[in-house]
Formats: C-alpha cells, sequence, structure tokens
C-alpha cells in the first residue's frame, strides 16, 4: 500500500506539473505544452463525438451515439467509432504542416461555446488557426473553420479524405457535384459496413471558400483538394463541413449526410455558428459557480461540459460511462446512468434527464425477456445495456447475470423523474409502466425467511469485489425504495398497489454490526471494498438518516475503499458537507478527481494515473458533491428541498443555476 501511495503521488505531481503549463479560466482552458503526457479533449452535441489530438488537424475518431457492432464474431456489441470525413492534411509549398517546425503552438478550449482552437505558426512561414465544433444544432454534423495568414510568399494545398476504423469492411467513396440556386456545390462520400452485424454508415463533407479567391479545386473519389498562393501577408480562410449518418437513425444514411452537408452550405456558416452558439447559451441555464475557488470551478464547469456534450433532449438516449470520447466499456449503458449522471442531469435540465430515463422505457421488451429467461416475471433490465436493450455484459463476468440492484436504480430514478417535474401524464403513460414491473420483478427475486422477513440471496453488490452474496445493504435498500415508489405511482395513477409490494419494502434486510454500523452483506468481515455501497443507504437513498450512523458508517467505510473508481469520493464528501464538515468535505472533494486528471486540459480518468478518459460517470459523482452536498439540494415526493451543509472555508459561495423546471437557483454561504 506504501509503494502504491508513492507511485500514485508521483504521477499526481507529474500531472500536476503538466496542467501547471495550463490557462485556466471560468470557461477556458488553454495550454501551450506541447509535450506529453497529452490527452485530447471531446467536442460532441449528443450526436457525434470527435476527439482532436495536439498535432496539425489531427482528428483521433469520431464517436457515434449508441450505433453498435460485434467486437468478433459471435462477440458481444461494441459502439462504433464513424468514419472519419474530418482529415485535413494541409501543405506549404508542398510539405505537410504536420512535418514542419512549429512555434507558438497554442489550445484553447472554450467551454461556453463548445469549441477547441489551435493556432501555431509552421515552418516561419504561415500563421494558421482553426476552430473544430460539433455543432449542437446539427447532432450529426461537425465544422472545422481555418484561417490561414502568409507570413511569407507561399503555394498552399489542402486535401479532405476520410479515414476508415478497422470496425468496417473497405470502404467506398464518390465524388459528387450540383448547382443549387447558382451555387456550386463539390462534395465526397465516403460509405462502409461495419463487419460482423452489417450497420451500414455513410460520411460526406465539403470544403467551403470565398468563391472570388483564385482557388483551384479538384474534387475526386480519392480526395477533395483545393490549392493557392498566397502573397505575404494575404488570408485565406476555408470551411470543413461534414456530417456521419448510420442505418440505425436513417433508413437512407447515404443521401441524408449529403442533405445535411448541403444545408450546411445553403444555411451558411455564420447561421450554423450562431444557432450553436445559442443552444449552448440555453444549456448553461443550468450551471454552478464557485466563488473562492478558481480551480474548483473549472473542474466542475468541465464536468458539466462533458454531460453536456453527450446527450440531448428528446433523443430518448443515455450516456455510457465514457460518454461520446471513446469505446471504453464498449458504449454500454450502466447503473452509471441512473445513479452518477443522471441526478446531475434531473436537476439542471429536466429535457436530457427525460431522454436518459425514456432511453430505459423504449427497452422494457428487452429487460421483460430477461426476466422470462431468468425464470423472474417483471422487467429485469440488463447490466450492461446496448442498443437494443438486452444483456451485452462480457460472458466471463459475473456483473451481467447477477448485479441486479440495476433494476432498482431504475425504478428509482422514474419516481424521481415525476418529484422533479410533477408531470402526471407523464407518470401515468410511461413512468409506472415501468415502476410497477420493476415492483413485480423483485417480488418474484425475493425469499421469505422463517421470521417473515425478506431476503436477496446470491448477487453482486455495488462493490463488485463482493460476488455471489445475501442481503447486501444497497441492493436490499434500493429495492425497498423502488417498492415505495411503486406503490405511490399506483396510488397517483389510480391504480391499486398490490399489498405485498408494503410488506417486502417494510420487512427487508439491512445487515448491520453489533455497533449498529451499517454491514455491507450478510458475512462482510471488514475487507477491502471496490467502491462505496454501504455508504449509499444515506445519500443517495435516504435510508440512514440519523447523524451519528451517518458518521459511524462514513469512518467504517472509507478506509476499507480501494483505490477505485472516484465516485466514491465524491458520495462521501457530499455526507461529510451535510453533517456540517466542510474542511473534511473537500478534502474527500478533491480526491474524486485530482489524481484522476489527465494533463494539460485536465480530463478525469476512471481511476488515477490511467489516461481512460472521458469518465463521465466521475463527473457525475463529483456534480452531485457539489450540487446535492455543498448546496445541499435534495430531490423528495414534495419536489426540491435545501437541506443543511457546509462549505469549506475558502469557498465564498455556491451558487446552482437553473434548478428544476422554474429554473430557480439556489445558493449557500457560511
Amino acid at each position: 500500500m506504501t509503494r502504491y501511495l508513492f507511485v500514485l503521488l508521483c504521477q499526481v505531481l507529474t500531472a500536476t506539473a503538466s496542467m501547471a503549463q495550463a490557462t485556466h479560466t471560468d470557461w477556458q482552458i488553454s495550454t501551450q505544452s506541447y509535450a506529453d503526457p497529452y490527452h485530447g479533449v471531446t467536442l460532441a452535441n449528443g450526436g457525434i463525438g470527435i476527439l482532436p489530438w495536439r498535432e496539425p488537424f489531427s482528428i483521433r475518431h469520431v464517436m457515434l451515439n449508441h450505433v453498435f457492432d460485434a467486437h468478433a464474431e459471435h462477440g458481444i456489441s461494441r459502439v462504433l467509432p464513424g468514419l472519419n470525413p474530418f482529415v485535413l492534411n494541409v501543405s506549404l509549398d508542398g510539405r505537410n504542416v504536420s512535418d514542419t517546425p512549429l512555434s507558438e503552438w497554442i489550445q484553447e478550449l472554450d467551454m461556453r461555446h463548445a469549441l477547441l482552437r489551435t493556432t501555431f505558426v509552421a515552418d516561419s512561414k504561415a500563421r494558421i488557426s482553426y476552430d473544430i465544433r460539433a455543432l449542437r444544432n446539427m447532432p450529426y454534423a461537425g465544422v472545422i473553420h481555418v484561417n490561414i495568414e502568409a507570413i511569407d510568399d507561399l503555394f498552399l494545398s489542402v486535401d479532405n479524405t476520410t479515414v476508415t476504423p478497422n470496425e468496417y469492411e473497405p470502404a467506398k467513396s464518390s465524388a459528387l457535384e450540383l448547382t443549387v440556386n447558382d451555387t456550386q456545390i463539390r462534395y465526397r462520400r465516403s460509405w462502409a459496413t461495419a463487419r460482423h452485424r452489417g450497420a451500414n454508415v455513410s460520411a460526406s463533407a465539403v470544403l467551403l471558400f470565398d468563391p472570388e479567391q483564385m482557388v483551384d479545386q479538384n474534387c475526386s473519389d480519392e480526395r477533395n483538394r483545393i490549392s493557392i498562393s498566397l502573397k505575404k501577408g494575404e488570408h485565406f480562410t476555408f470551411d470543413l463541413i461534414a456530417a456521419i449518418c448510420s442505418d440505425r437513425d436513417f433508413i437512407d444514411p447515404w443521401n441524408e449526410s449529403d442533405r445535411e452537408v448541403i444545408y450546411a452550405v445553403k444555411e451558411g456558416m455564420d447561421r450554423l455558428i450562431s444557432r450553436h452558439n445559442a443552444l449552448w447559451e440555453e444549456l448553461w441555464q443550468g450551471d454552478i459557480e464557485i466563488e473562492g475557488d478558481d480551480e474548483a470551478q473549472q473542474a466542475v464547469r468541465l464536468a458539466l461540459y462533458h454531460l453536456y456534450s453527450f446527450a440531448r433532449a428528446d433523443s430518448r438516449l443515455s450516456i455510457p460511462p465514457y460518454g461520446l470520447s471513446s469505446q471504453g466499456y464498449s458504449g454500454h449503458i450502466f447503473w452509471d446512468t441512473e445513479l452518477w449522471m443522471y441526478p446531475p442531469m434531473l436537476f439542471l435540465n429536466q429535457g436530457i434527464a427525460e431522454s436518459m430515463i425514456n432511453y430505459r422505457i423504449d427497452r422494457l421488451p428487452g429487460a421483460r425477456h430477461k426476466a422470462l429467461a431468468y425464470g423472474y416475471r417483471g422487467v429485469m433490465f440488463p447490466w450492461e445495456s446496448d442498443d437494443a436493450g438486452e444483456e451485452a455484459c462480457p460472458t466471463w463476468a459475473l456483473t451481467g447475470p447477477f448485479e441486479h440492484h440495476i433494476t432498482a436504480d431504475i425504478g428509482i430514478a422514474a419516481w424521481n423523474y415525476y418529484c422533479m417535474t410533477r408531470d402526471l401524464n407523464w407518470l401515468r403513460k410511461e413512468g409506472w409502466s415501468l415502476l410497477r414491473e420493476v415492483a413485480d420483478f423483485w417480488t418474484s427475486r425475493v425469499e421469505r425467511n422463517k421470521d417473515n422477513t425478506y431476503s436477496i440471496r446470491n448477487v453482486v453488490c455495488a462493490d463488485e469485489y463482493a460476488e455471489g452474496v445475501d442481503d447486501n445493504a444497497f441492493t436490499n435498500g434500493a429495492v425497498m425504495k423502488a417498492l415505495q415508489a411503486a406503490v405511490k405511482a399506483a396510488r397517483l395513477c389510480g391504480e391499486k398497489a398490490p399489498g405485498i409490494w408494503t410488506e417486502i419494502a417494510e420487512k427487508i434486510r439491512i445487515p448491520h454490526f453489533e455497533d449498529g454500523t451499517t454491514r455491507e452483506y450478510e458475512g462482510y468481515d471488514g475487507r477491502l471494498i471496490k467502491q462505496a455501497d454501504a455508504n449509499l443507504l444515506a445519500y443517495p437513498l435516504g435510508i440512514v438518516t440519523n447523524k451519528e450512523d451517518i458518521r459511524r458508517d462514513l469512518e467504517y467505510y472509507e478506509p476499507r475503499i480501494d483505490a477505485g473508481p472516484a465516485m466514491s469520493y465524491s458520495i462521501l464528501a457530499l455526507q461529510h458537507a451535510r453533517l456540517g464538515d466542510g474542511e473534511k468535505a473537500y478534502e474527500l472533494f478533491i480526491k474524486c478527481y485530482q489524481p484522476n486528471r489527465v494533463p494539460p486540459f485536465g480530463i478525469t480518468a476512471e481511476y488515477a494515473g490511467s489516461t481512460n478518459c472521458y469518465f463521465a460517470t466521475g463527473a457525475g459523482g463529483m456534480l452531485q458533491a457539489v450540487i446535492n452536498g455543498f448546496c445541499g439540494l435534495d430531490i423528495s415526493d414534495k419536489g426540491i428541498t435545501q437541506n443543511p451543509s457546509a462549505l469549506p472555508k475558502h469557498w465564498k459561495r455556491v451558487t446552482v443555476k437553473g434548478v428544476g423546471p422554474d429554473r430557480k437557483s439556489y445558493t449557500r454561504t457560511h
């Protein structure tokens, strides 16, 4: 353990030194460090995710939302990267700028407007600047805006091509040309089929430039090339607009990707960017302001930026643990959604929250079928859900067949959506059927004991080191809350809840040690745990409410948490803030993200010292620590409440803005 702590400290110090070269403001993060370690920051719009890198015009990949293929023949599903039509090879006097000496290199993430700007001087010949956006107003499209200033006379050439990832059969490409209202549009379309399950993906891209300039264009099946001679001091500006569409979202993705770039050309860059900015301003109505700690402010806003980037209202889709940044966890949907990422969205953006819960409602048939397959009634949600809503967990992992608390987690999330919105129509049309079938599952899953209590045996805990155990505290507590929610929903919908729901909720076992400490499961002996489990009974479940009981559970489990994912510390921080200990809460709060940051932008990985970014689950935990911990907000049957809580001494004020349907602001000061 001592060696681990030393290595972790070295990793944190190295990362901190690298990020010290970055400049942070409330809304911008910039870096001038071109050296390792480096990890790019994702630009996403809820439909696609674009991952730029440090090299000039480098785009590592484009991720698609909920478009899946098998990872191998007869393998489990894995989210697909898209064809990448954002490839730009820019050459000065015949030499690619990536191969030239670079100076004055700067990258800046503008979170308010969701763009990444890169500037540099290439070979002392040209000053180049380019902005990358995943257009919020066009969820399958992105744009790169490029400005080049000639420092000396030069010949500029630009090639746009498309890269096809290994997950596809060889791609085909075609050069296309049309004239719309006297506007000539030359563009390329590339298309390919995923290797194992046959998903079809099409990408179209167009280069836009001022037709009044003497630009030579040669658009072929292989590339779209433009070139121009520039005199010293002259500027040349162009835009690359590209769209990636799949047959998951469109019957005809081939022509749709064309339509989208044609639309963008005729709409014009000014209107596209203006609408993109307006939609991001609308998102930022839900925001968090921390006075007195610029570093925490930047970290929290970066977390919000990512969750907003990875989701959309009205999409009826959810957020995987790595969002749209990578293929991490195969892009599947876990409990990470309902327990970690969904609660901040429920407070700050009910449209996104509704999409996340509707994702589960749309997949009730798959959950019914899983329950049937395993001998239960109602719905049994998969531990890892792909777009079909069936179990997509690797067969070597016992979490798939045995980590059942996810079904209760989803029921609680549905009830909380009603509590936040008071949308009785939604509850009757959408929420009630889910809650009813969740309750039916648990009545078939529990076992009655001789003393008329109820147990749930042979589960994997939220602490996934514990497999095949009985009466896991979190699982049983979540079942209690889900059943209580189903009873209340039945009453509101004019339905009669079976009496067994209340009986199980009142008599389900929650293990304890002799001193009253919550016992993680029957027979738990104090061994190391992967992540918070029993502590979740205080928050978010609200079952353990006595302050001394909460404090005793915190003191017992904090030293037993292994170097697992970051969320545990956010939950512990939240509870200490509610207990009135702002300094202890802050100590744990920074542990939930600082050791996990990766230079130069400070994006977070799942584990300290790793580079598996961006871990959206950890972002959700961090945001809950501020919203529900330091600011004290909570959701109850009566709506939003604000509980007593404490700030660290150096924080002057926390304000959570745009909360709930009425967009209220809540503040906590000393």
